[in-house]
């Protein structure tokens, strides 16, 4: 590969020339080596059959070289290179690095395309089945404490169980998972859950009841603010009454509770986490899901199928999820959506195929939100409506009217485009206004409560109510005191209604108040879709709206021609 990268620094310092003049000491310098190495290169470069090189003998005597293959080429055998040795960083870095020519990165851009999708092998008679998933985050932890972004909870739910899952055709419908079953009590604050026997964790270790209370309790003493965190702190106590059974009592009742149970973050953890080393769990996790982890870095995270899955073998052997910049990807663009889902892509044998396109009915809100706790210009009611009327466009013929006002808008970095696509619109009015692109950790501190704006984004799911609550939760910290009040008096009667339409009602409820108070402003609400060639089945979707790699399989290799 070092190689490959010299041909490509001689081409470009030689102005793309295919034949030039040239001395072994410019070649040198070039390359920053000596004559004697410079000279092994050249003749390498001409046995592969790259150049020819013609020595002038003599000092300062120019010689001639001539370039007999393309550098996209060079370029794209590199990266192949690289790519089958799993280094996908320095393949990506590869890209970056020669986007100065269009040629050669659309040239590249189409080499990796090819490298997605669907990938089928036949070993000892048996066909292997390979997905290959582009991904626009980039993958930090797994771990079910830890995990900030959608992308780490989507692999968390296909390596971790809960103890209960959502039915993938029903919005309301709680279906057993690890727990076979539970009871409650009248007061509905004491639940019991029954467990499966012999749940097996990837190291084979028999998963227990003991492992349920060391999750929980874990989640509990945690420090850190995380998603969802209002309801599992409600929890008063969890123990273990046999190795299949589990008590848990919460403090007080609270409607969305199982449907907590069914997210990502209560995924069951092994009890002995901290044997296996808590710190390089998030990157070499055990769970009990159909796939196990196998190797994970910034680029790379490979998922093998867990043959003794409890709900049945997955029909895939092997997938491949890697970190792709979008703006890397054939047919991207800057104002694609930070949260579009997973794309399902075949290989290029099946280029002139139609794409076929499947909804999740899953969506992406953006939103602003106005800190009317802190002091400033949002505290006056009538500016706070006039800049949401500019962001809305209303105020375009106004201009100058924001003149002396100075807001910054809080964001996190998936979302800075479209807060610096806000402050433009209100700089065009007079008004002062920056952006702060705070990591998600400290997004939930300080920052939010510092800032006058706070852009975000909400996904519309089958969580969507328990999204809401702690959004409600979130928005109330930062506004003032009679409304904050209010909101958190609607939540609790939010928490205590069975029936999802009431709670629905409540959660709208206090949105129409919001918008009245001009305290939101929706940017916009997009549906999101995953796009996937023929020979792919099996596409649905998890509760979260998400592929589920559990039911993804191939036809059979003879049957693909």
């Amino acid at each position: 590969m070092k190689l490959h990268n010299q041909f490509l620094r001689l081409h470009s310092r030689c102005n793309d020339n295919n034949v030039i003049s040239i001395t072994l000491g410019d070649i040198a310098k070039i390359l920053d080596c000596t004559h004697r190495n410079a000279m092994m290169i050249i003749n390498h470069m001409a046995e592969l059959g790259w150049i020819t090189w013609t020595s002038q003998r003599g000092r300062g005597r120019r010689s001639t070289l001539h370039f007999l293959v393309q550098p996209q080429e060079i370029a794209v055998q590199s990266m192949m290179e690289a790519i089958n040795r799993k280094d996908i960083k320095r393949a990506l870095d590869g890209i970056s690095y020669h986007t100065q020519s269009s040629v050669l990165q659309e040239h590249l851009q189409g080499w990796l395309l090819t490298y997605f999708g669907q990938h089928s092998e036949i070993r000892r008679d048996r066909q292997i089945d390979t997905l290959r998933l582009p991904i626009r985050e980039q993958i930090g932890t797994v771990d079910p404490l830890y995990m900030n972004l959608l992308a780490e909870s989507f692999i968390s739910s296909h390596v971790f169980d809960g103890l209960l899952r959502r039915s993938n055709g029903s919005d309301e419908e709680i279906l057993p998972n690890i727990a076979h079953a539970w009871d409650v009590d009248q007061s509905r604050t004491v639940w019991t859950f029954f467990l499966r026997k012999e749940v097996l964790f990837h190291n084979g270790r028999i998963m227990t009841a003991e492992d349920v209370v060391y999750t929980f309790e874990r989640l509990i003493h945690t420090s850190r603010r995380t998603l969802y965190s209002s309801i599992f702190r409600l929890i008063r106590s969890i123990r273990a009454l046999t190795p299949t059974t589990v008590r848990i009592e919460l403090k007080e009742p609270n409607e969305l509770f199982l449907p907590f149970l069914c997210t990502s973050r209560a995924a069951i953890v092994p009890r002995d986490l901290e044997q296996l080393g808590e710190a390089g769990f998030g990157i070499k996790p055990v769970g009990t899901g159909p796939f196990k982890v196998t190797e994970m870095n910034e680029s790379l995270c490979s998922l093998e199928v867990f043959a003794h899955y409890f709900r049945g073998r997955a029909h895939l052997d092997r997938v491949e999820i890697v970190h792709v910049p979008w703006d890397m990807m054939p047919g991207s663009s800057q104002a694609a959506d930070s949260l579009s889902p997973f794309h399902l892509i075949h290989n290029s044998a099946s280029a002139g195929d139609e794409w076929s396109h499947l909804h999740s009915d899953v969506s992406v809100r953006k939103f602003i939100t106005c800190n009317t706790k802190k002091t400033g210009p949002l505290s006056d009611p009538a500016i706070r409506a006039h800049v949401l009327s500019c962001l809305r466009g209303e105020a375009a013929e106004q201009r100058q009217s924001l003149q002396g006002c100075a807001l910054q808008i809080a964001t996190i970095p998936q979302y800075r485009q479209d807060a610096e696509f806000a402050a433009e619109i209100l700089m065009k009015q007079g008004c002062d206004c920056s952006v702060l692109a705070a990591s998600p950790e400290e997004f939930k501190g300080a920052v939010r409560l510092e800032s006058d704006l706070i852009l975000f984004a909400f996904v519309r799911d089958r969580d969507e109510q328990l999204r809401l609550f702690d959004l409600y939760l979130t928005i109330a910290e930062h506004v003032e005191a009679h409304t904050r009040i209010d909101i958190e008096t609607s939540l609790r009667s939010i928490a205590r209604a069975r029936d999802p339409q009431a709670r629905a009602y409540g959660f709208k409820e206090i949105e129409t108040r919001l918008l009245q108070e001009q305290q939101l402003f929706i940017m916009s609400e997009r549906p999101v879709q995953t796009a996937y060639l023929p020979s792919v089945r099996g596409v649905t979707f998890n509760s979260q709206g998400w592929v589920d790699l559990r039911n993804v399989w191939f036809p059979p290799v003879s049957t693909l021609t």
